[in-house]
Order: structure tokens, then C-alpha cells, then sequence
């Protein structure tokens, strides 16, 4: 890859796979334009063959064996309750998605290219929630505009591999395994199931939450509170925690502008993010963040966010 094709950290652009699930109705044949961040996908292949899973739901088409690993292949049309177009040519792909360390694969009618967009230019989804079979419109994280008026849905893998039961997030915690502190702490994230547990964990520590959806909210906050605590903010605000995906601005966008105001820059920053690519962790560091962390266990986040305030302050002892 040439220098100038990678994405750089600060520049709050993304990259999705563009894949399409094609759907019949009165007749005519609708085109489902979709996509997901290629940091979740580790890559794409043809549709192998599929050993199946005796009493499986229908959507899962069964498994496969990639080098040694086996992988259960969501087909995700069924899923959402499509049937295919029994005249459309399809040229099925499954797309190997790693959430948290789970590779899971999605069974898809095509998968054209990759886009790269701007963090700007994908819009929250505000539609009303409808509910249809497993299927579900809360399961769409963000909608971007493409070429000739159409419309782009960002598909929330994660949160059907969560519902579809192959990753749960350990929300175990014992009063034995708390540190506390005192102060604030700041957490960004677009989804409010994620923002609850890691709420929930900084609670157990003793920390006062203020939260933020993306990273120009969390950029609104921050200004919030050094309008009260002006250069001593760092007394009040302990710890910063960022999800990397948000629309508007992304966690490394945010971070590497917190990281620039001198009045900022000692402040922990740690990412709470299901990506877990390599790539992604070596972005987050270059972004300036403490710690990258993935799949979510209370105790094990509340060890490091506990261990990256006691970092920082022994690095500024030695300063």
C-alpha cells in the first residue's frame, strides 16, 4: 500500500467494505447498499463449502474450516428476514469479521469494493426503531451518502454477534477488585449499551461520568469543563475513555486533539473498542491514547484504567 493510501491518524477518515443484499417486492428487485469498517474484517472470500449445524437457527448456514480455525457463517439476508431474488444473479461472498477477538463470518449477495469516507459525512441514524423478525433498524449505526443520491447503511456486526450469542461482555466485578478514585471521567461512544457498562465500571471506582456520543461532543464537554476548572482541569478529570468508531469525529481524531493542548495532554486516555486489529492498537498509540482495550471484562478494564492513572502520575513526578 502506498504511502498516500493510508489512513492516517487525525484525518477521521474510515474505510468500509461495500456489499449488497438484494430483496424482492410487488415484483420489482431493490438493491441493499451496506457496509462495515474494513478494521473488522480480516478478509473476504467465496463461499466455502459449509458444514451444517444440526438445530441451528436458519440463518446460520453452518461452518467452515479457515487454517484451523472454525468459523460459523451468519448468512445475513436471512437474518434480516430477505429472501433472495429468484432471478437475480448473485455472486455470494462471506465476509470474515474479528469483534473482540470472535471471528464470525457473514454470508452476503456481493461485496463490490472499499470506500473510504469521512467520519463528517456519516450522519446517526434518527429513524423510528421497527422492529422486523430478527431484524431490527438499531441494528444500522450510521447512514453515508454515495454516488448517484443512494444511500449507504453501516450495519452493526458487533451487536448481532453479541445478540447471536457468540461474545458476551463480563460485567462481573468484585468490591475487593475496585480501586477507588475520586473525580470525573469522561466517556465517548456513539452506542448507549457500550457507554452503560463502561459507565457502570468507572461508577464502581468512585468516578463521576459525563458522557458524550462522538468525538465532537466529547470536544464540547472538555471545553465545558476547563471554562470551570481553567489549567487545573487535570485535578478534576482522572481518566478519558473512547470508543474508536463514532460518527462525526473518530476516537484517534479526538484523541490526537486532546493530546495537542498542553492543558489536555496528561489526562489518561485509554480506547474501549471492539476493533482488535493490530493496526488499530498501533493507531491508537500514535493518537496518543495509554491503553487499547478490547473485549470488554469490568475487572480487567477497571485494572487498566486504574493502571494507566498510576502511569501518568509517576511519569509527571519524574518530569
Amino acid at each position: 500500500m502506498s504511502e498516500k493510501n493510508i489512513l492516517k491518524v487525525g484525518s477521521n477518515e474510515m474505510e468500509l467494505v461495500d456489499f449488497r443484499i438484494y430483496k424482492e417486492e410487488n415484483g420489482e428487485i431493490y438493491e441493499g447498499i451496506y457496509g462495515v469498517n474494513v478494521a473488522k474484517v480480516r478478509e473476504i472470500i467465496k463461499l466455502p463449502v459449509l458444514t451444517k449445524l444440526p438445530g441451528a437457527p436458519a440463518y446460520i448456514d453452518g461452518i467452515f474450516d479457515l487454517r484451523g480455525i472454525v468459523i460459523p457463517v451468519v448468512n445475513l439476508a436471512k437474518w434480516m428476514n430477505i429472501k433472495k431474488p429468484k432471478d437475480k444473479q448473485i455472486s455470494p461472498r462471506v465476509i470474515i469479521t474479528e469483534f473482540n477477538n470472535v471471528l464470525i463470518g457473514f454470508a452476503v449477495h456481493e461485496a463490490r469494493r472499499i470506500r473510504r469516507v469521512n467520519w463528517e459525512d456519516i450522519e446517526p441514524t434518527s429513524f423510528a426503531t421497527s422492529d422486523e423478525g430478527a431484524f431490527s433498524q438499531t441494528k444500522i449505526t450510521g447512514v453515508t451518502k454515495i454516488e448517484n443520491g443512494e444511500v449507504l447503511l453501516i450495519l452493526d456486526l458487533e451487536s448481532i454477534v453479541e445478540e447471536l450469542g457468540f461474545y458476551t461482555p463480563s460485567t462481573e466485578i468484585t468490591h475487593t477488585e475496585v480501586e477507588k478514585f475520586k473525580g470525573t471521567a469522561l466517556v465517548l461512544d456513539d452506542s448507549s449499551t457500550a457507554r452503560r457498562l463502561v459507565k457502570n465500571a468507572l461508577t464502581e471506582m468512585g468516578f463521576n461520568v459525563v458522557e458524550a456520543v462522538d468525538g465532537v461532543e466529547g470536544l464540547k464537554k472538555l471545553e465545558e469543563m476547563l471554562n470551570i476548572f481553567g489549567d487545573n482541569i487535570a485535578d478534576e478529570l482522572k481518566v478519558i475513555i473512547s470508543d474508536v468508531e463514532m460518527p462525526q469525529m473518530d476516537g484517534f481524531t479526538f484523541a490526537s486533539r486532546v493530546k495537542k493542548d498542553k492543558r489536555l495532554k496528561d489526562i489518561p486516555l485509554l480506547f474501549n473498542s471492539s476493533i482488535s486489529d493490530h493496526f488499530s492498537d498501533i493507531r491508537g498509540k500514535e493518537a496518543g491514547a495509554d491503553a487499547y482495550l478490547t473485549k470488554f471484562d469490568a475487572a480487567i478494564f477497571s485494572k487498566e484504567v486504574a493502571s494507566a492513572i498510576h502511569n501518568k502520575e509517576k511519569q509527571l513526578q519524574t518530569v
